[in-house]
């Protein structure tokens, strides 16, 4: 398995490309496709790396740089998603925040979507 740093690295890498390659989707039927797509293969990895190395028997010692990467990461995934609902976000969200809303509604998109209030919940 690789090291958290390696995981947070690929996930960084993986929204940087994301960002430059993002068209958010004509269609507003396919937005919910495009969420999910973004939290099965973003938000939620970025979120189980943390929670990952908060729930084993050793703590993860993510250290600062890494830290700080993990939380710029996870927020580059929730503006991504939000402009798949046509919004533009800039969210400041803690890791540790987004972790405790997974492990409340064990669901990404339901963490991305109370994390970003996109869409507006009913």
């Amino acid at each position: 398995m690789a090291s958290p740093d390696d995981r947070v690295d690929e996930l960084a890498e993986r929204v940087r490309e994301e960002r430059e390659s993002f068209e958010p989707p004509d269609d507003p039927d396919e937005a919910d496709d495009c969420a999910k797509r973004l939290c099965r293969e973003g938000v939620g990895p970025t979120i189980l790396v943390y929670v990952e190395g908060r729930a084993g028997d050793e703590l993860v010692d993510f250290g600062e740089e890494t830290f700080d990467r993990l939380e710029r990461t996870l927020n580059g995934w929730l503006a991504l998603y939000a402009r798949c609902y046509g919004v533009d976000a800039d969210p400041d969200v803690t890791v540790r925040e987004a972790a405790e809303v997974f492990v409340d509604t064990h669901s990404a998109t339901h963490t991305a979507q109370i994390l970003t209030g996109v869409p507006e919940r009913s």
